[in-house]
C-alpha cells in the first residue's frame, strides 16, 4: 500500500482529502502543520508528499526546500495544494523541484489522477535497465585525450546526487563546472505559468554548467538529476586555466557549443515546420537507449518526453499510442521498447 504525507493546517480539508485518500486505497499520514510535517516526513518516509503551501510558521517553500537537505527524503515526490493562482507561486514551486501542483478548490477525480501519474513515473523509473548511454554531447569529448583533463578530474572528489537534487538554478552565479561520471541530468527552464521545458539531457561524461562561465554571465537554466548522479566539480579558475592553455581541450568544448547551438536550431525549425509526431519521434531517437541494431529503450516519462518537445502531455500520451498500433513502439513493464528501423522511417519521411 503506498504511503502518502498530507501537510495541510485547515482542518476541514485535511481531513475531506485524508478521506478521499483513504478510500482510493493509500495509506495516510497527516500533518497539521510545516514542523510536524518534516518530522513525520523524516519517520515515516512517505512514498509521496502532499504539502499546503500558505501556513503559519514553516510555509510549504521551506518544507520542501529542509527536506531536500535530507538525503533518505529529497528524492521523494513532492506535490504543492494552493488556493493561491499567481504564476509566481507555480514558477517558484517547479523550480524548487516540486513535482507538480494542485490549485484549491479540487475535483476528486484531479487530485487522483495528479497522485497516479506521480506514482507510475516512479515506478517506469525503477524499471529502467542499467545501461550505458551512447548518446548525448559527450560523444564529442574524451577526456583521455587529455592528460591535463585526465589529472585533475583525478584529483577532485565525486559527489553523489540523489534523483530530483537541484545542481545549480536559473539566476545564480556560476562557481563550478560539473563532470559526469554516471547519472542523468536535465537542464530545463519554467515560464510564468509554472510550466516546464526540458532543454538539455545530459549524462555520464558530458560537463555542465560551462556556458556560464565561459560567457561570464548568471546562469539562465536550472539543472536537476533525473537518476541518481557521481558528479566530479571543477573550480571555475581551474577549468578556465585549462581552457587557455590546452589548444586541444578548447577546440573540444568550441565543437560542443556549436553543436548544441547547431541541434537547437534544429529544434526550432522542427517546432515551426514539422508535426508533433516526427518531433517526438525525433525526440525519442535523441533520448534513447540502444540495445543493438533493431531496438532501443526509452528511459524517460511520458511527462519529460512532453517537456523535451515542447508539448503536451496529453498530445504525447495519444501520440505514443499511435506509435503502439505501428510498431515503432512496444510498451511493457520496463518502458517504452523502440523499434529503430521503423522509428527512423517515421524521421526520414
Amino acid at each position: 500500500m503506498k504511503k502518502i504525507l498530507l501537510i495541510e493546517d485547515n482542518d476541514e480539508l485535511r481531513e475531506n482529502t485524508s478521506e478521499i485518500l483513504e478510500l482510493a486505497g493509500y495509506d495516510i499520514i497527516v500533518a497539521e502543520n510545516g514542523k510536524v510535517g518534516i518530522n513525520k516526513a523524516i519517520e515515516h518516509l512517505p512514498d509521496l508528499i502532499i504539502c499546503d503551501i500558505m501556513m503559519p510558521e514553516i510555509d510549504g517553500y521551506e518544507v520542501l526546500h529542509l527536506l531536500s537537505k535530507k538525503p533518505k527524503c529529497a528524492s521523494i515526490p513532492f506535490i504543492f495544494l494552493t488556493a493561491k493562482s499567481e504564476k509566481s507561486d507555480f514558477r517558484k514551486g517547479m523550480g524548487l523541484g516540486a513535482d507538480d501542483y494542485i490549485t484549491k478548490p479540487f475535483k476528486k477525480l484531479a487530485l487522483l489522477e495528479t497522485i497516479e501519474k506521480r506514482f507510475t513515473r516512479i515506478e517506469n523509473l525503477r524499471n529502467l535497465p542499467n545501461q550505458k548511454s551512447d548518446s548525448g554531447l559527450h560523444q564529442f569529448f574524451d577526456p583521455g585525450e587529455s592528460d591535463e583533463l585526465k589529472k585533475l578530474l583525478e584529483n577532485q572528489d565525486t559527489f553523489y546526487y540523489q534523483a530530483k537534487q537541484l545542481i545549480y538554478s536559473e539566476g545564480a552565479s556560476p562557481r563550478k563546472v560539473y563532470y559526469i561520471k554516471k547519472g542523468t541530468i536535465k537542464v530545463y527552464r519554467i515560464n510564468n505559468f509554472g510550466k516546464e521545458l526540458i532543454l538539455d539531457v545530459l549524462k555520464e561524461g558530458d560537463f555542465l554548467g560551462y556556458h556560464a562561465i565561459i560567457e561570464d554571465r548568471n546562469y539562465v537554466s536550472s539543472a536537476m538529476v533525473i537518476e541518481d548522479c557521481e558528479i566530479i566539480p571543477l573550480a571555475n579558475n581551474d577549468f578556465l586555466n585549462l581552457l587557455y592553455n590546452d589548444r586541444n581541450i578548447a577546440s573540444k568544448f568550441i565543437k560542443l557549443i556549436s553543436n548544441r547551438l547547431n541541434t537547437k536550431q534544429e529544434q526550432l525549425l522542427d517546432i515551426a515546420y514539422q508535426t508533433v509526431r516526427i518531433r517526438i519521434g525525433k525526440a525519442i531517437n535523441q533520448l534513447m537507449e540502444p540495445e543493438n541494431d533493431e531496438s532501443g529503450f526509452l528511459k524517460y516519462s511520458r511527462d519529460d518526453l512532453a517537456k523535451y518537445v515542447g508539448t503536451s502531455t496529453e498530445t504525447t500520451i495519444r501520440t505514443l499510442s499511435e506509435f503502439k498500433k505501428e510498431g515503432i513502439i512496444t510498451i511493457n513493464k520496463q518502458g517504452i521498447e523502440v523499434n529503430i528501423k521503423l522509428l527512423q522511417d517515421l524521421i526520414d519521411d
